[in-house]
């Protein structure tokens, strides 16, 4: 077990480094035109693949990094360069997650690749769990997913809602009910290879923030997919199900669903993003406040600026060592006891909303243009008190864990 440590080692600094002069110098330059643009920044995705940023074996390294900081420093650093761009570049890894948790080995070697392609033709991949009337609440899926034993195929029909990468992914990885009866714990994990008939886009949002993302709606028509595209195998779903149903005839206790699971893996990583945002609207605001000069002087000199400053690089480290925390402890396997995964993200996120709008406010009215950059960034924090678990659910998971008491 890694020792915890709030100091990088050489490694993991050089790596950092690096990916902050990737932020910088391509990430940062062109974050306002696809913010306009509202489209999937491919020319900066391939970028990041030509020097092995989006690629698998570079993930891997950091999802492995023994001390568990490789992740939420990639996160921080990627997303201090523009979260649209960033959440481009890194959102095929939530459908990677979602594989790396549930699937055997023959499935995490055949379809992640497939998920990053190369430098020269880059792919994405899309992680679909969230339904129109099923978000916080999994337990309302209603996507259906019904066996096919003569086939040996899963036929998939439903709706799902904010995909990241959805309709225009190489792979969709499509949670959906196998058995109505059990719940949350009546749900499957399911690969959707590329060019399935059946699957096809649907709604594309126009979003508030992070707009170089691609979000969509992902609609499923008697999409019919082989039963070797079950993540997991269907004898080991078929176990699952079982000792669900006896624990249910029992009034046993609760298991974690396929979504869950996935969301509770990559909730750190979302508070490292919510960071890598906070980080760069403060900069900004401290650079304004000290050459910007009113009544003859720099308006840091002025006490209520200057504390909003103080106070909002306290949130930023404590965010980031909340993260940190969570981190270790996953990589290490120790429980989540107290949540600490979820108070990670939910301290995170909310410093992000609160330091960006204090940046904006240091700024003063250039804070509410496009003419400086913690106008997008105000805008793009939004997102990390809402998507994989917002704020109060979050809060419900604590409570609940801290009470003793089973989460859906």
């Amino acid at each position: 077990m890694a020792e915890f440590t709030m100091e990088l080692n050489d490694e993991q600094k050089e790596v950092r480094d690096w990916l902050h002069g990737f932020a910088a110098d391509v990430i940062r330059p062109a974050a306002a035109e696809w913010d306009e643009r509202e489209e999937t920044p491919w020319p900066v995705i391939q970028e990041a693949a030509k020097v092995g940023i989006y690629s698998l074996d570079f993930y891997a390294q950091q999802y492995f990094d023994p001390t568990g900081l490789g992740i939420p420093m990639a996160m921080e650093e990627l997303f201090w360069g523009d979260a649209g761009i960033a959440l481009s570049i890194v959102g095929t890894g939530l459908a990677a997650v979602g594989v790396l948790a549930n699937g055997t080995e023959e499935q995490i070697g055949t379809w992640i690749p497939q998920m990053y392609g190369d430098a020269n033709d880059v792919k994405v991949a899309a992680f679909c769990s969230s339904e129109p009337d099923a978000g916080s609440d999994v337990a309302s899926m209603r996507t259906r997913a019904v066996y096919d034993e003569a086939k040996d195929e899963w036929v998939l029909n439903g709706t799902k809602t904010w995909a990241t990468n959805g309709g225009i992914a190489n792979v969709h990885v499509v949670v959906a009910v196998v058995d109505a009866e059990l719940g949350s714990k009546g749900h499957a994990s399911f690969i959707v290879p590329p060019n399935t008939p059946g699957l096809s886009q649907g709604q594309k949002f126009k979003k508030h923030g992070i707009r170089a993302s691609h979000t969509a709606e992902v609609v499923l028509d008697n999409v019919r997919v082989p039963g070797s595209c079950l993540l997991g195998g269907k004898e080991k779903l078929d176990a699952r199900l079982a000792r669900a149903r006896e624990k249910a005839k029992k009034g046993g206790e609760r298991v974690k669903n396929a979504a869950m699971a996935t969301f509770e893996a990559s909730r750190p990583a979302v508070g490292a993003m919510a960071v890598g945002t906070a980080r760069a609207a403060y900069e900004v605001a401290l650079e304004y406040a000290q050459t910007r000069e009113q009544f003859g002087r720099p308006i840091i000199d002025n006490q209520g600026v200057a504390f909003q400053l103080a106070d909002m690089r306290t949130s930023i480290d404590a965010a980031r060592l909340l993260v940190w925390r969570a981190s270790w402890m996953a990589i290490n396997g120790k429980q989540f006891t107290a949540a600490e995964g979820s108070m990670s993200k939910l301290f995170a996120s909310e410093t992000a909303k609160k330091v960006t709008a204090q940046a904006v406010q240091i700024l003063g009215g250039n804070g509410y243009t496009r003419e400086y950059p913690v106008e997008r960034m105000h805008r793009d924090s939004a997102i990390y008190t809402i998507f994989e678990g917002t704020s109060e659910i979050q809060r419900l998971v604590i409570a609940r864990t801290l009470a003793g008491i089973p989460i859906r």
